[in-house]
């Protein structure tokens, strides 16, 4: 089937046309046509749309997702190519093969139609949502740092053939357009004067004297460096409590249109500054400070596990690209890999800066903080997520 756009109206005709999809949701009888399939559009994210498809006598369902040729939070001015789909669905095969419980099931795909078909994770919620209601999560650092562990060790070279690394990075580093609106709007735009920023009327005086601070940009210019040149691992890229669905009991990661080869501490920086967003958005929302003692917790049990879990890893796998076995002495491995992994918390702490500090004023400001509806504990909020993420930096 060409492209084209599905709506609200064409998505339950075009997925009834899928045999394993109708199966799956009515059952093998070809002559049962069901009455009772709902579409509901769900999406509120910036770049596809997202329906929820339920059969209303069984109560099956599932998502269907399709990426459109432009970047739907700037509108059809902005185009986009439609590729990044691809991306996603190689990602959550990789991922799903890796960590099965901690992503979605995927159904179908449809790279031409540039769509996929997946379980719909209903009994979950995005993380985000749940931060702002300040609910506990008790299972998700272990469930998230299993994720960073496992995804970005057995994507690198401590772990592949040179041959195998080269696979993987062919596979995913012609995702060129999602890096690129990275290196626009994480690291360049929402430090300058752009037409795309959102800029607080409060905060116009902040956004000048960091669009003129010099050592400021020099150090984002670092990083924005390691982003574009260091092929450490594959990521997913975006990293984000947006991009988490989770109750009390599981965590699953969605998304990872963004993915590509890059460095190690992309994903855990982004992840860590969008928990440090909601920490400091719970100074002028909730004000509970017990909450932000627990998200706190959280980031240093995000870091800690990740790194024991990755280094345990390391020590299961001692042949690889990077190292054979016997190459060098216990002790002096043992120095390098802890320069090794003080170099990847360093470029966490970085990445987490840039994250916090685009939020400020660039075109996609962090709910978390941009909901807060008082305009002067927003300013403040803004003003504290822009400070640490500059200290960060």
């Amino acid at each position: 089937m060409s492209y084209q756009i599905l709506t609200i109206d064409t998505v339950k005709e075009y997925i009834l046309n899928i045999k394993e999809i109708k199966e799956y949701l009515v059952g093998v009888d070809p002559s049962v046509y069901p009455k009772k399939i709902e579409i509901q559009e769900i999406g509120d994210g910036n770049l596809n749309f997202v329906y929820i498809v339920t059969n209303s006598d069984n109560q099956k369902s599932l998502i269907v997702k399709q990426a459109v040729p432009y970047l739907r939070i700037a509108g059809e001015g902005f185009p986009l190519s439609r590729e990044r789909m691809s991306f996603e669905i190689r990602a959550l095969k990789f991922y799903g093969e890796l960590v099965p419980t901690l992503v979605p099931k995927i159904y179908y795909a449809d790279e031409e139609m540039s769509l996929v078909v997946m379980e719909n994770l209903s009994e979950h919620i995005i993380m985000r949502k749940g931060l702002i209601d300040t609910t506990y999560y008790l299972h998700f650092t272990e469930h998230i740092s299993s994720f960073l562990a496992q995804t970005l060790f057995y994507s690198s070279s401590l772990y592949l053939t040179s041959a195998e690394k080269r696979t993987l990075v062919d596979r995913f580093n012609s995702n060129r357009e999602l890096c690129k609106l990275t290196e626009d709007f994480v690291f360049t735009l929402p430090f300058m004067e752009d037409e795309t920023n959102d800029i607080n009327p409060d905060l116009v005086d902040e956004a000048e004297l960091l669009f003129a601070d010099s050592e400021f940009k020099k150090n984002v210019l670092k990083l924005k460096y390691i982003f574009m040149t260091q092929s450490d691992a594959l990521l997913h890229g975006d990293l984000h409590t947006g991009s988490i669905m989770l109750n009390e009991r599981e965590t699953f990661v969605i998304d990872p249109e963004f993915a590509f080869i890059g460095p190690f501490a992309f994903d855990i920086g982004a992840l860590i500054a969008n928990m440090i967003n909601s920490y400091i958005s719970h100074f002028y929302r909730s004000e509970d400070s017990e909450y932000r003692a627990w998200i706190l917790d959280s980031i240093r049990e995000i870091y800690s596990k990740f790194e024991s879990k990755f280094l345990e890893l390391w020590a299961k796998h001692p042949n690889s690209a990077l190292l054979k076995d016997g190459f060098i002495a216990q002790k002096d491995l043992d120095e390098f890999k802890a320069w090794f992994m003080r170099n990847i918390f360093s470029q966490s702490v970085g990445f987490a800066g840039c994250k916090i500090a685009r939020r400020v004023f660039g075109i996609a400001g962090v709910e978390d903080i941009r909901s807060i509806k008082n305009k002067q504990k927003r300013k403040e909020a803004e003003l504290m997520a822009l400070e640490v993420g500059k200290n960060l930096i």
